[in-house]
């Protein structure tokens, strides 16, 4: 009888914690845990990362001029709407989320 609710527990626990697996891959984290303010952020991050990308080792004023404009526009935008307005736990969540895998051609 012990045998039996032992491995009732078990296969109960097993499919919880498979649930779970199969519900987090299913859900996109930014969906979930994400609000609008933050999302948007997320995405200011993420393009500004891959402005950031396109030139790791210069300064603005070496850049071509729309893309420093771009840049400089970002930047001003991320420190207005989300440095200045989201609280510091926040910030590091959206920028260790910065999507780093992309293409260039993109």
């Amino acid at each position: 009888m012990a045998s039996i609710v032992l491995l009732l527990i078990i296969v109960a626990v097993s499919v919880a914690l498979l649930g779970s697996v199969l519900i987090q891959n299913l859900t996109s984290i930014n969906d979930v845990l994400l609000s609008p303010i933050e999302k948007k952020c997320q995405e200011i991050a993420n393009e500004g990362y891959r402005m950031h990308a396109l030139y790791p080792n210069s300064n603005p004023d070496d850049l071509l001029e729309n893309d420093r404009k771009r840049l400089l526009y970002l930047d001003d935008l991320w420190m207005k709407e989300c440095v200045s307005v989201l609280p510091t736990e926040s910030i590091f969540k959206i920028v260790n989320n910065v999507e780093r895998d992309f293409s260039f051609g993109q």
